[in-house]
């Protein structure tokens, strides 16, 4: 077989461009090129080059940055020989390669292909994070770093590759981050982007173990204020986009020389309804203080249900996906209340 010999009459349409340019040998040797041929090409001064173990570069030059991303994820996604003959070669339509089995792109390389602006970019990247089962049998080399995790998300494609979810990806960059800087402007752009809820980052650096950091926790701090910051704007702006009436904003109600019955994001007295914005994220992320958390927002509710008092409550991922239904929620609960007995008089005290 001489260098400019065709890799094979396979069909090669169900792979990328850059796909085409980095097949691993298992791949090669299913278009007929040996492993003793694909050798003899990555030898100095030849056509390819070995990219990473298994994996060849068929091209002398750099490694563009989606090849760099193809080749690691066929690096790790290598399987031994009898599990690889379980898993067909050609994917169906809008399924991943076969050759990557259950391996993604997280870490930093995973937040620039979500289109992080805080997130280096590919190329400026010395290392590529691979998350893999806890299981695979294989070592970072090169600039593939691979990650394990006993249990697998499921990615995203992004222009071909399999991708880790926003909080997993968040969660395995802060993993290798020192700076205090980059890792808050990270998780804020997370949240000010739209890409994810503070909850559900602050569960992924929990299991991670990497709430004992003080540059972690102080990054946490801040995620959370402004997770709330940004729920409360939503809040305004579905009071004002959807015709509502004025509420009061942020009060605390108490019982006229009683007890204080706790404070609410919004509260109409003519109609004794009002509005609470769930934004759990506990500093932990455990699950029993997310329970706990849920049991005094649940007590509260109560409590407030039983004066007649109509608490609607509202997470900030339903004021971003759905504002207009959430708005309708509000609008019914204000006109049900001419239905309804009459509300216990409460003070309303500014928080």
């Amino acid at each position: 077989m001489n260098h400019n010999a065709p890799l094979s009459p396979l069909p090669l349409t169900h792979l990328a461009d850059a796909q085409l340019r980095v097949m691993s040998t298992a791949q090669l040797g299913e278009h007929g090129v040996s492993a003793a041929d694909a050798g003899a090409h990555c030898r100095p001064g030849g056509p390819w080059q070995q990219l990473l173990p298994g994996v060849c570069l068929l091209h002398p030059g750099p490694p563009t940055s989606e090849e760099r991303l193809h080749g690691a994820l066929l690096y790790a996604g290598r399987l031994p020989a009898r599990q690889a003959r379980a898993v067909p070669s050609q994917p169906r339509a809008g399924e991943p390669h076969a050759a990557y089995a259950d391996a993604m792109i997280t870490g930093l390389a995973a937040l620039a292909l979500h289109r992080f602006s805080s997130a280096p970019p590919l190329l400026s990247l010395d290392r590529i994070d691979v998350l893999v089962p806890r299981t695979r049998r294989l070592r970072s080399v090169g600039f593939a770093r691979l990650v394990r995790s006993p249990a697998m998300p499921t990615p995203q494609q992004i222009t071909g590759v399999p991708v880790a979810p926003v909080p997993r990806a968040l969660a395995d960059a802060v993993a290798q981050l020192a700076d205090a800087g980059a890792v808050r402007r990270l998780l804020t752009e997370a949240v000010r982007g739209g890409h994810c809820e503070p909850a559900a980052v602050v569960r992924e650096l929990n299991q991670a173990r990497l709430l004992t950091r003080p540059h972690v926790v102080d990054a946490v701090d801040s995620l959370i204020a402004e997770g709330r910051a940004i729920a409360e704007d939503r809040l305004y702006r579905m009071v004002a986009e959807h015709g509502l009436p004025d509420p009061m904003w942020n009060v605390d109600l108490r019982l006229p020389g009683g007890p204080h019955l706790g404070g609410v994001d919004a509260y109409w007295p003519d109609q004794a309804v009002a509005v609470e914005l769930d934004t759990r994220a506990p500093r932990q992320g455990l699950k029993q203080d997310d329970d706990a958390l849920w049991s005094e927002y649940a007590r509260k509710r109560e409590h407030l249900e039983r004066l007649g008092i109509t608490v609607v409550h509202i997470t900030p991922r339903k004021l971003r996906d759905s504002l207009e239904q959430q708005a309708t929620v509000v609008r019914t609960a204000l006109m049900a209340s001419n239905d309804r007995e009459p509300a216990a008089y409460v003070v309303v005290l500014p928080s």
